[in-house]
């Protein structure tokens, strides 16, 4: 489980986050959706423990980030929108040296799978340098699926990937949810967050507009029934602009 109580991020003057609370259940899958400037990367680094928030309290799967942060973070798997890989490691490297890194005593065992599900099967051997954009993708959330992780973090996960590898994609955030995971994802593609998200935080100018499932959100305001979420997207954040305005 991944459970966030009002967290804040502040840089100088601009609040990025604030007082930010929810829960991701085992099992679901959450989009976290918002225009550009909205909060989401940053809400999902301090998740992940790479910014530290100015306030607020996350924990993941039952370990709190600030105390006990290896505990926190070894139950955790944060794949970036950018692909940060190792220029001098092959495909079987990387995921050997993560494995290490997360002390997984079976990755002979985990290794094959994890290479298939990812369609890397045979680019083992290959050096970064030597995949496309979308197999670099595919590689950073292998490492990330690895260790079998309770939270999974995914920013962008389907950049750069084909019709084919975002259709296996899908699949295997859905099946690692099944299996019991809490599953955090970013998007601009509202179709995919519509499409696999058990429910929806969306986010404008670092504060929560809405979160739930697309019926709680239309519920609560019928002048957006009927709507994909992609129009009740646009609507919420239309009117918040109005407001603003």
């Amino acid at each position: 489980m991944i459970e966030v109580e009002g967290l804040q991020k502040v840089y100088g003057n601009l609040a990025a986050v604030q007082d930010l609370s929810f829960r991701v259940l085992p099992g679901e899958v959450v989009g976290l959706v918002g225009p550009n400037g909205a909060g989401k990367t940053t809400t999902l680094h301090c998740l992940a423990g790479i910014t530290i928030p100015t306030a607020g309290r996350v924990r993941v799967a039952g370990h709190d980030l600030a105390a006990d942060p290896v505990s926190a973070k070894s139950a955790l798997a944060f794949v970036p929108d950018e692909p940060h890989l190792f220029e001098y490691l092959t495909v079987e490297e990387h995921l050997r040296f993560v494995a290490r890194l997360y002390r997984v005593g079976d990755v002979d065992r985990r290794l094959p799978g994890v290479l298939r599900e990812m369609e890397l099967e045979d680019r083992h051997g290959a050096l970064p340098g030597e995949l496309s954009r979308g197999m670099k993708q595919k590689l950073a959330i292998a490492c990330a699926l690895i260790h079998d992780p309770k939270a999974l973090l995914l920013d962008e996960p389907l950049t750069g990937l084909d019709p084919v590898g975002i259709r296996r994609m899908k699949a295997t955030i859905l099946e690692h949810a099944r299996a019991g995971a809490s599953v955090m994802l970013s998007s601009h593609l509202l179709h995919l967050v519509e499409e696999i998200c058990t429910r929806v935080l969306i986010m404008r100018r670092g504060r929560v507009l809405a979160f739930g499932t697309i019926s709680e959100i239309v519920a609560s305001r019928p002048d957006l029934a009927g709507l994909r979420l992609e129009e009740v997207f646009l609507g919420l954040v239309g009117l918040e602009d109005s407001v603003e305005g």
